[in-house]
Parts: structure tokens; sequence; C-alpha cells
């Protein structure tokens, strides 16, 4: 079992950037998929961004162009760069991990972001 260790959520205001990480642990091998998801309160968990073992990456629509995410030096470390912070961006983030991007795993504790207006 993967374990995912999250950090770099908090407070910031509109127009503003955040970077979360995400380090994954316990035997990866081979192809895998790391991603960011996100829920809002009373809303349903978003896919936020992927990206492979092979550094394809893919964005929903509402972050593309803002959000950039990308694996660090160990391939097991992933971020995700918040740039151009909106209040619709306020929820909890959550990294996951998986074998496919249809097939997730693992899963973080989950932290906050909260962009005032």
């Amino acid at each position: 079992q993967v374990q995912l260790v999250e950090s770099g959520g908090g407070l910031v205001q509109t127009g503003g950037s955040l970077r979360l990480s995400c380090a994954a642990s316990g035997g990866i091998l081979g192809f895998f998929v790391m991603g960011w998801f996100r829920q809002a309160p009373g809303k349903q968990r978003e896919l936020v961004a992927t990206i492979n073992s092979g550094g394809s990456a893919s964005y929903a629509n509402s972050v593309r162009g803002r959000f950039a995410i990308a694996r660090g030096d160990a391939r097991n470390t992933v971020y995700l760069q918040m740039n151009s912070l909106e209040p619709e961006d306020t929820a909890v983030y959550y990294c996951a991990f998986g074998t496919t991007p249809l097939s997730w795993t693992s899963w973080g504790q989950g932290t906050q972001v909260t962009v005032s207006s």
C-alpha cells in the first residue's frame, strides 16, 4: 500500500499563489499516475491535474493555464503550483496515487486551500 503525505495548503488572497507537495512511499514500481483532486463543501470531488511516471500531464479545464503539476527530482514526489487563485478554487485538495488514471488506489489526508475575495 502506497502512503501519501501532503503539505502546502493555506489561506491566500484572490490572485495569489500556493504550491502543494505530495510525497509517496511504499514500494512504487513500474508505471504509475499521481494526481490532485479537490472537494469543495457540498460538491463532489473533482480531478484537478494528473501526471504519470513518464512525465505526461493533464488538467481540468477550470485550472488549465493557472495550475501546473510537476514531478520532483525523486520520481515519487509531485507538486501542484497554483497561480492566479480564485475563490472558486477553495477546497480540500487531495493527492492520489494509481496504476492508471482510472484506478486510484491511495489517497492523502487532504490539505485545505482557502482563497479569500
